[in-house]
């Protein structure tokens, strides 16, 4: 009966996340006849009267947008809809684990929705607390596919831990790579919007929605601070899988598909911030690279569960 109602939470949130989406998308195209006003700047100083207005991660002037009623209407809607999504989401994460009694980690569909309702926590406080509403359409979009191919495609009976699976490290290496996941999604996902905004700045077209996301220089620095927040947890998430594969098979490395992959999404994202640190890459070239790093980090989240066959292939799912 508690695996039931995990699952029907998992499917309602999905629902949920769609619908949030459809609003964000609406907000994106009520904003198609945004205008700009005044330049000022977005980081006012302590005392101020907008002083209570929520921090940002911008901190240079811009253009702000005029306000749009409608607009605000479908963007708080979206958030209100996500937040209601996303506490079914962790309900259902909770009720399986309860179900199952252990952590709801031990196959491809529990891995996949236990890391998205990270990254649901994780966009939240950033709409919430630091005024992020615009990652909402791209993060929603992203639960909504995720979440409806886990109740989908990935669903699976509740089933007993692979012998390998019964250790401390096995939680300790999964947490940190779902937070370490959480943050990859944001900074890819800020890249890509980098992508758009900065091929509107450089037309000198910046219209619609894209005016009230941050300029294309913070966009880059949003995505840059939170691949370098990532990159410390997933060296730590391969370092405790290490010491898992030794404590389990009795070697540290044995170049496994996922443990493969893992060191060649550590490889692009160590490459993007040596590149930004030393040859002072931002821009363009970044964005690239940290979107192939998320593509990287999804195959081998996924893909490798679903293509290969290695002491990592814990899907669950019949071959």
């Amino acid at each position: 009966m508690i695996a039931y109602y995990s699952s029907l939470a998992m499917v309602t949130s999905a629902v949920l996340y769609t619908v949030a989406m459809v609003l964000h998308a609406a907000e994106w195209a009520s904003g198609r006849t945004v205008t700009v006003r005044e330049r000022e700047p977005a980081v006012v100083a302590v005392g101020a009267a907008s002083d209570r207005e929520p921090p940002t991660w911008e901190d240079s002037p811009r253009e702000r947008p005029a306000p749009n009623p409608r607009l605000e209407i479908f963007g708080r809607a979206g958030v209100a809809i996500t937040v209601i999504a996303a506490l079914s989401h962790i309900a259902g994460v909770v009720l399986r684990g309860v179900a199952a009694n252990r952590a709801p980690w031990g196959n491809m569909y529990e891995f996949i929705t236990s890391s998205l309702a990270v990254v649901v926590v994780v966009y939240l406080v950033l709409a919430l607390r630091y005024g992020m509403r615009w990652l909402g359409l791209p993060v929603t979009l992203l639960l909504t596919i995720g979440q409806g191919l886990a109740v989908t495609v990935f669903w699976v009976q509740i089933i007993e831990l692979a012998p390998a699976l019964h250790s401390v490290w096995f939680r300790v290496h999964i947490g940190a790579a779902a937070l370490a996941g959480a943050a990859f999604n944001i900074g890819g996902l800020a890249a890509i919007l980098y992508l758009i905004r900065s091929r509107a700045e450089a037309r000198g077209s910046v219209r619609g929605y894209l005016a009230r996301i941050p300029s294309a220089e913070t966009l880059d620095r949003v995505s840059y601070r939170f691949n370098a927040f990532a990159f410390p947890l997933w060296t730590f998430t391969i370092a405790a899988g290490a010491i898992w594969a030794q404590d389990a098979w009795g070697r540290f490395w044995g170049w496994d598909p996922k443990e493969t992959f893992s060191l060649v999404t550590w490889i692009i994202y160590a490459g993007y911030l040596h590149a930004r640190a030393t040859a002072g890459w931002k821009g363009h070239r970044a964005a690239v690279v940290a979107i192939v790093g998320l593509a990287s980090f999804w195959f081998n989240f996924v893909g490798i569960n679903l293509l290969t066959t290695g002491l990592h292939s814990y899907a669950g799912l019949p071959r």
